[in-house]
């Protein structure tokens, strides 16, 4: 069991590197088009883009287990949980990239980057026990965020509250996915969840922003990544990494995009970062292994069994 964890921890760093890399994509993207046109594009691209992973695992499943199929899926509890998970990743997700409009893109990696340790927070209403070294490990990685992300003053603009609002929404999210993939298949919870995303953004693109094709061309390589890679790969990951890994572990692997995001910014946008930037990344690297350490001791100790 500590091993699969592992497994899944790995598996929620990819799912970071995936979505810290989409940050470069974010910011072409974004000259081109407005922030719900974008993330209803990419949300549909990635509920598509499903539909054969779906089909091959589903006739995958009936050549393995034929009686097992004969049971009536649960497409209603599927599809429930997919709009209410889609709403809120909705609301996370046009948060975040509204407040960009009006706060620094630093401040909004490190603000967003709270709900790393709001999950934990959270998990205690919901009765979830999280070990001490979970504790010491975020409040490491928020530092490590600070020295990343943030090179100006801490103030309290309109676009840091809407992020910080974003923040409460993607720890939301983030519990409601470790709460749902335990009782129906991840593939199709993230399928419907970004069809509902995406349906969400374009209603609201067609109200507030002006929409043309010209746009949506010059920007398809920055949507072609955040609907294929960032929403339809790195989800799903998710998803199904989260069977197995603690909320709080899995928030903090997550978390890690920010320092993806800055390899990204020096590898494809010739961006260098500072000392303080190097420090910070020390530091979230740090606090990924203090809160893995309980787990790398008990993964050990069964295996000397």
């Amino acid at each position: 069991m500590k091993k699969q964890e592992l497994k899944s921890v790995l598996m929620l760093l990819l799912t970071a590197a995936i979505w810290g890399f989409a940050f470069v994509a974010q910011r072409v993207g974004m000259q081109h088009v407005g922030a719900f046109t974008f993330n209803g594009i990419r949300f549909a691209l990635g509920s598509l883009s499903l539909l054969p992973v779906i089909y091959f695992f589903d006739k995958k499943s009936k050549e393995n287990n034929p009686e097992k199929n004969k049971e009536k899926e649960n497409v209603k509890l599927t599809i429930k949980s997919g709009i209410v998970a889609g709403s809120v990743l909705f609301i996370a997700a046009s948060l975040q990239q509204v407040g960009l409009i009006y706060t620094t893109a630093g401040k909004a990696g490190f603000i967003t980057s709270l709900y790393i340790v709001l999950v934990p927070i959270l998990g205690i209403f919901l009765k979830q026990k999280t070990h001490f070294t979970t504790w010491i490990g975020a409040l490491t990685a928020v530092i490590g965020l600070y020295f990343l992300s943030v090179n100006e003053s801490f103030t309290i603009e309109f676009g840091d509250l809407l992020e910080i609002i974003g923040a409460f929404f993607w720890a939301a999210h983030i519990q409601l996915i470790d709460k749902y993939v335990k009782n129906i298949d991840a593939v199709k919870l993230s399928s419907v969840q970004f069809a509902s995303c995406a349906i969400l953004s374009i209603i609201t693109a067609f109200i507030f922003e002006d929409i043309n094709f010209s746009g949506i061309t010059n920007a398809a390589i920055p949507i072609l990544y955040g609907g294929i890679m960032s929403a339809g790969v790195a989800y799903t990951l998710q998803a199904i990494g989260q069977k197995h890994a603690k909320p709080s572990h899995a928030a903090i692997a997550l978390s890690m995009e920010a320092l993806f995001a800055a390899i990204g910014g020096i590898w494809l946008l010739s961006e260098r970062l500072p000392l303080r930037g190097y420090v910070g990344c020390a530091l979230m690297l740090t606090g990924m292994l203090i809160a893995q350490s309980e787990n790398l001791k008990n993964s050990k100790a069964d295996a000397s069994q």
